[in-house]
């Protein structure tokens, strides 16, 4: 992450209308995309009027975190750059061979650990706090984490730490402080981090709509003969120009479609192709993930019912998301439904090779997953992607996938999925909150 990369502040509210498909009669096309009014001069900035997380909300997550490290018996955490310390501190930074670390105590203000010459960066993305301390090259740096903690009255006790946490960081700051013993921090930042705000919400939402815009510019545009990277460029490009930052897209054609994640093979678009794309952004540090697939022309019969197999996979998921039930019985769900049709009940090929979802928020891919033995409830304010693939080595593959937040009443959709392969886009849903 860009250490210096500021978002832009702007007004409060929030665009909520739909967004209709350009593409209603793809499927009966024979080679070329449906053409719209839409060019580059319409894609300008929407995220002008939705807020970054305010100096409140952080103080509230620090307060909620020092609340569950007494339940929990932890006398501190120390975080890594990264997005528990974004989360907490709004420090913006990177890992490298010197360490600049977020100390959070069970009582007390955070601090911040940092090399000398790097403080002057560190402040300008740290939104509260003001106990910097800084090492020399010659210095200790978990000296000085021993020193923070001192200062705060912990010599002994439990100190948490991610998984994520290389094992140098860990290594030096069990022997500056050997009185305290080592212990996962997940319990205090997933406790957190788990359960999107008010606000939190809005920034995915809005993260949302960017990426199904792009998605509806890019599909419009669409051509034979085009490459995965020509495909990839334009949705970047895309999400840049609506606002967005850190754009990403996987395409897929083809039968490189069946991989989830794709091959090195070349592919490109030609009559008949199957066009999976798999896309996101982020907005003020929130993350969208949005999966479509689509056909260039015709589709065979095999191909519409696959994509329908997948529609109602996704309507099976969202059924089953029901709060207070184990996450894992989101995918037991689709399994089942998928069992039906003939596919394997497990992850085996023809089928479903993936979980049926994942969690998500300041991250692409963050726990709780929808997945086999997850027993994590469902509560409200957690966030998931909702993606139960069909593929079919050899042949194609579909995914479809829209996120989704759990609220008082149950599940709701940021994105609509779309109705069908020949609307096969979707649109933004009004958000909840």
């Amino acid at each position: 992450m860009n250490k210096r990369h500021f978002l832009k502040l702007a007004g409060v509210g929030l665009a909520l209308s739909p967004i209709a498909s350009p593409l209603a009669s793809m499927a009966g096309t024979s080679n070329v995309a449906v053409k719209t009014s839409t060019d580059e001069t319409t894609l300008r900035d929407i995220t002008g009027n939705v807020d970054v997380i305010s100096v409140q909300e952080r103080r509230e997550r620090i307060a909620k975190a020092q609340a569950l490290m007494k339940t929990h018996n932890i006398a501190a955490i120390l975080l890594e750059p990264g997005a528990a310390m974004d989360y907490f501190s709004g420090i913006q930074w990177w890992r490298s061979e010197r360490l600049t670390a977020v100390v959070i105590p069970r009582q007390g203000d955070i601090a911040v650990v940092t090399p000398f010459f790097e403080k002057p960066s560190v402040l300008e993305s740290l939104k509260l706090g003001d106990d910097v301390r800084v090492w020399q090259e010659h210095e200790s740096p978990f000296d000085v984490v021993a020193d923070i903690l001192k200062s705060r009255g912990i010599k002994s006790g439990n100190i948490g730490f991610e998984n994520t946490v290389r094992y140098f960081v860990v290594n030096g700051v069990s022997k500056a402080l050997p009185n305290m013993t080592v212990v996962p921090a997940e319990p205090i930042t997933l406790g957190c981090r788990m359960y999107k705000s008010a606000a939190e919400l809005t920034l995915m939402h809005k993260a949302n709509e960017v990426t199904l815009r792009a998605y509806e510019h890019v599909f419009s545009r669409l051509q034979e003969g085009m490459s995965q990277q020509d495909v990839k460029g334009l949705m970047n490009a895309a999400q840049h120009q609506l606002g967005g930052s850190s754009a990403w897209c996987l395409a897929l054609f083809n039968d490189a479609s069946a991989y989830p994640h794709g091959t090195n093979a070349k592919q490109v678009i030609r009559n008949g192709s199957v066009v999976l794309l798999d896309s996101g952004c982020s907005v003020h540090g929130y993350q969208s993930d949005i999966s479509r697939t689509l056909v260039f022309g015709k589709p065979s019969s095999k191909i519409e019912d696959v994509w329908n197999t997948v529609r109602e996979g996704q309507n099976v998921a969202y059924a089953a998301a029901q709060l207070g039930k184990p996450a894992g019985k989101v995918d037991d769900a689709v399994r089942t439904y998928y069992a039906s049709k003939g596919y394997d009940k497990d992850y085996a090929l023809p089928g479903l090779s993936h979980r049926t979802g994942h969690g998500i928020g300041m991250e692409g891919h963050e726990s709780v997953n929808f997945v086999r033995g997850e027993s994590t409830l469902l509560n409200k304010g957690m966030c998931f992607s909702n993606e139960p693939g069909l593929y079919i080595p050899g042949e194609f593959g579909v995914r479809l996938e829209d996120c989704l937040y759990m609220t008082d009443n149950g599940p709701v959709y940021f994105t609509e999925p779309p109705k069908s392969l020949a609307e096969p886009l979707g649109r933004l849903q009004k958000l909840i909150v």
